[in-house]
């Protein structure tokens, strides 16, 4: 039986940031509820109930939401209305689709003075003779009911036959509650028949079937065999004419439950029982296999002489959901259980190998040495180049063995003095510049020479 717990007011309390104690609305349609209960006790100041398309058999636990404005619990067991009496601000009900029978249970509603708009559509009380004018006679406070607004004139007109209305109400209620007993009783025969014809089946299984049968009872004939026999109880369950009751509603809910509980049990079995995928055939061959359908590269080191294999594992995937397991020659490697084998193209040392995670990619590299240990020739090197290079060497390492040392000596290396370039004049005589006449070099060499004004000068 599926009932309201904390956690579903939770969940469908996600526009009030899951919090349950100051939710003013909330929503539990089509949950498969079978009970009303803990709605007032978490939610005290719920303004909006919705709960139709459930198996809610009866209202209550609601008469402590004193701020409840509307509760909608259409399409439900409903057979009786009752324990409204403390939504003391209740302005609208929702009963559409119920059971109710008793239709003189609608005086519990006198006490909500709010009550503005009711709903009892498709319940057996509509059929009554009389119905509509029974409520709106009872209920003065009421102004629509079925969507349809009540006239002042019509209620005027229910008041005056009230008293006759209300016999007649009174006498098809009892006929309606006989027929409802006799209901009653034989869903609970065929509730019982259904029962003991299941058990019968079950007993005849287990009186009948050898152990070997019990263990062959999952081949593929057996299997077509049950699927064969839910079928046709499939069909006879749905073709048998039941009358439209709680009772009938509730046992066709608790059918396609069982029928979708042991769907997904059968769904289960067949994960179990999936076939191992063949790694090594019976001739010893091993098998290359992907299951995961990671990429891969293999690469031949012959510098090192090993083999390296890197596997594209999930980057944030667990190391410890990675198990590696290097043979002589192949390579099994199971990533979440899913088996990746590959077949070497050498033998190699599997107790010399190593496997590590990639730190940027997290790939996993598995490095394997070959089992042949190859010895390479070194490369001849020319005799030009290798003396050319031998030479290269020697000057280098004459060049750092002999340091030379620079010194000056200041009497071999002199510099010229720049200041006594050009010899400073002395001048004549104090005051400005004045011209002096050039004394020529005949004039210094001839100190006996003689200077005549009145001889003309030869240039």
């Amino acid at each position: 039986m599926v009932r309201i717990t904390e956690d579903l007011v939770r969940r469908r309390a996600e526009h009030n940031d899951c919090e349950i104690f100051s939710l003013e609305e909330i929503s539990l349609h089509q949950q498969e509820i079978e009970k009303l209960e803990y709605l007032d006790k978490w939610c005290r100041d719920l303004k909006i109930l919705y709960l139709q398309n459930n198996l809610i058999p009866k209202i209550e636990n609601v008469g402590k939401l004193k701020k409840l404005e509307y509760l909608n619990v259409a399409l439900n067991n409903i057979e009786r209305i009752e324990n409204l009496e403390g939504c003391e601000e209740l302005q609208k009900l929702d009963l559409t689709a119920n059971f109710i029978g008793e239709l003189s249970s609608i005086e519990t509603l006198k006490y909500n003075i709010h009550l503005k708009e009711l709903f009892l559509v498709g319940n057996p009380c509509t059929e009554f003779e009389g119905y509509r004018q029974f409520v709106v006679a009872t209920l003065h406070q009421l102004k629509c009911l079925d969507s349809k607004e009540i006239e002042r004139s019509e209620r005027i007109q229910a008041l005056q036959n009230y008293p006759e209305v209300k016999q007649k109400i009174r006498e098809q209620e009892q006929a309606y509650l006989l027929k409802r007993a006799r209901e009653k009783e034989e869903a609970q025969r065929r509730m019982q028949e259904r029962h003991d014809k299941k058990q019968k089946q079950m007993e005849s299984k287990l009186g009948f079937d050898s152990p070997d049968s019990l263990q062959n009872k999952e081949n593929d004939g057996d299997r077509r065999q049950e699927t064969v026999e839910d079928n046709e109880e499939d069909r006879r369950f749905w073709e048998e004419p039941t009358p439209y009751t709680p009772e009938t509603r509730l046992e066709t809910h608790r059918y396609i439950e069982e029928k979708r509980r042991a769907k997904e049990n059968r769904r289960e079995s067949k994960k179990g029982e999936k076939p191992l995928r063949t790694l090594v055939t019976a001739e010893g061959k091993v098998l290359n296999v992907n299951v995961p359908k990671l990429h891969f590269s293999l690469k031949d080191d012959e510098e090192n002489n090993q083999i390296i294999l890197d596997l594209a594992v999930y980057r944030h995937l667990d190391t410890s959901l990675l198990d590696v397991d290097v043979q002589p020659m192949y390579i099994r490697v199971l990533v979440k259980g899913k088996p990746f084998q590959l077949v070497l193209p050498e033998e190699v040392k599997p107790d010399s190998s190593s496997a590590k995670r990639s730190q940027t990619t997290g790939h996993l590299v598995v490095t394997m040495p070959k089992a042949k240990e190859i010895i390479l020739a070194k490369q001849k090197v020319s005799a030009s180049i290798k003396d050319s290079d031998c030479n290269t060497l020697q000057k280098n390492t004459r060049r750092s063995v002999q340091v030379e040392k620079l010194e000056v000596d200041p009497s071999k290396y002199s510099f010229p003095d720049v200041t006594k370039i050009v010899q400073e004049k002395e001048r004549v005589g104090q005051g400005p510049i004045r011209l002096q006449p050039k004394i020529t070099e005949a004039t210094k060499s001839h100190v006996d020479f003689e200077n005549n004004e009145d001889v003309p000068p030869l240039i």
